[in-house]
């Protein structure tokens, strides 16, 4: 992370004083020398200006390290090298001295004040390193969003007193600011931050702000979907910047893809057991429920038989009993098979069969309920043999036809149309009358879903849910449309398979063995 830092150019006071503590520090090497010179070799003095020249490129920099190398070489000639204290030279072997110590000690400076300024390097990003590592830490425990907003905005402020705001998306392209800040960003901010989710590529603006600080703009990339936008106001030079930028937006993309993923899993959570809970009452009520129509629906037919035979009207309202202890002893098997097939425990019979077979099975169980109502049959015979729960897929075409039956206006015809697929097969009843609510087209599969709630027919909205999961069961689709001309149409399909083939029984012919 860039933190800052001394400068150390020659522009800055600090680097003026490095210079002035560079010659002073020979100068006190050459004053120590001094009086011993007689008793010490010239190349071992060599060697403290050497050493000087280290100690200064250590403590104040490549600058000062050179003018140490300067200074150190003007002393040497100066105190040391015949004729003394004068900077002339009668012995032409010196110069190479003088050379050679110039060199050693700029390399050397030179050297030295690379490894210090790679120990600062290395030291900044050991603490850019710990506080990417403390954020990660924040953000993986963040519980909301705007715990993740606040752990971000006080990171940026602790390392570069920059500005953040994030920008979550919503439906559409909208991008919603998350959490609170006196700082409202801009129309061309918005503009700029949908620009980065769809381009997902980040952008620093070139333009300054009314505080003369630089925009970032970086995407959130997350694993399915873009998350949003980061934008971070920064003052100051923004080299290296942009890779430890870009590595806090894909720590705060994750927390926020993280905190999403908990929020589906809780919802999905909750959903299924509300599911379950639902189920569990629908069955035990659909129990509890049973036994008493049973015993109402057999003193309703004790009554119709007793003899010596009941009044007239006695007996009318036995069958008026009989009657609706039948009709809500459907409606309780709907809600009991629809609590089997929701919990999974409705295991498919299937066997290959003609679907006429099943069809007049339906139609007859509805003889009652559709007498006076015309059912047109159409591309049924020319269908082949399906594999399919007859029990089940009988509970599919009564459903159907009853609520063709109850939404359509009386002595208006029902029409069954079969057609034949690749690899399906498809049946479609339709009715006349006004057709499904054209808002709730997506909607009429639900459980306890009627077009109207408080319409007068009777029922719960529980037929059309059943035959999803039926026909779901079976790896069928089915779906409900109007027709153009008005009416309702429900159509559902079965897969084809590859249906056994049926051998033609061999007739034996007078005179052979059979």
């Amino acid at each position: 992370m860039t933190l800052p830092e001394r400068r150390t150019d020659s522009r800055s006071p600090s680097s003026a004083w490095g210079y002035v503590g560079a010659a002073l520090a020979c100068a006190l090497t050459a004053g120590a020398v001094f009086p011993v010179h007689e008793r010490i070799e010239l190349p071992n003095i060599v060697m403290l200006f050497v050493m000087t020249v280290v100690l200064v490129a250590v403590k104040a920099g490549r600058g000062p390290a050179v003018m140490a190398s300067v200074v150190s070489v003007a002393f040497f000639d100066f105190l040391f090298v015949p004729p003394r204290f004068s900077l002339a030279v009668t012995d032409a072997q010196y110069l190479l001295t003088f050379v050679v110590m110039l060199a050693v000690s700029l390399i050397v400076g030179h050297l030295t004040a690379g490894l210090r300024t790679q120990a600062r390097e290395a030291d900044r990003r050991e603490q850019a390193t710990r506080a990417l590592y403390d954020l990660a830490r924040k953000l993986a425990g963040a519980l909301s969003i705007e715990q993740v907003d606040e752990a971000v905005k006080r990171f940026l402020e602790d390392q570069w007193c920059a500005r953040s705001w994030l920008l979550l998306a919503a439906d559409g392209d909208r991008l919603v600011l998350a959490g609170e800040r006196r700082e409202a960003l801009h129309a061309l901010d918005f503009q700029t931050a949908r620009i980065v989710c769809s381009t997902q590529k980040p952008v620093a603006s070139s333009a300054l702000d009314e505080m003369d600080r630089c925009r970032h703009f970086l995407p959130l990339t997350g694993a399915t979907r873009n998350r949003g936008a980061l934008v971070v106001s920064i003052a100051g030079p923004q080299d290296g910047r942009a890779p430890l930028l870009e590595a806090v937006a894909s720590l705060v993309s994750t927390a926020v893809e993280r905190l999403h993923f908990v929020e589906v899993a809780h919802a999905a959570q909750v959903d299924a057991l509300s599911e379950r809970l639902r189920s569990s009452i629908l069955s035990a009520l659909s129990h509890d429920v049973r036994t008493p129509l049973t015993a109402l629906y057999g003193m309703a037919d004790s009554l119709i038989l007793f003899q010596p035979p009941l009044p007239a009207e006695a007996r009318e309202t036995a069958r008026a009993i009989r009657e609706q202890a039948m009709r809500v002893n459907g409606m309780v098997g709907n809600l009991l098979d629809m609590a089997r097939l929701q919990s999974g425990r409705v295991s498919l019979r299937r066997e290959w069969q003609p679907l006429e077979e099943v069809v007049g099975a339906s139609l007859k169980l509805l003889g009652p309920t559709l007498s006076g109502r015309k059912v047109l049959i159409s591309g049924l015979a020319a269908q082949p043999l399906l594999q399919f729960d007859a029990v089940l897929m009988e509970r599919v075409l009564c459903n159907l036809f009853e609520n063709a039956d109850k939404y359509s206006p009386p002595g208006t015809p029902i029409a069954l149309e079969a057609s034949t697929g690749p690899d399906e097969v498809e049946l479609r009843v339709c009715s006349g009358g006004g057709g499904f609510p054209p808002d709730k087209l997506d909607k009429v599969f639900g459980l306890f879903e009627r077009g109207q709630p408080e319409s007068p027919v009777a029922g719960m909205g529980v037929g059309l849910a059943i035959c999803q999961s039926i026909v779901a069961a079976h790896g069928g689709t089915i779906r409900a449309f109007n027709l153009p001309g008005g009416g309702a149409c429900v159509a559902f399909t079965l897969p084809r398979g590859c249906p056994p083939s049926i051998e033609a029984e061999a007739l034996t012919q007078e005179g052979e063995a059979p």
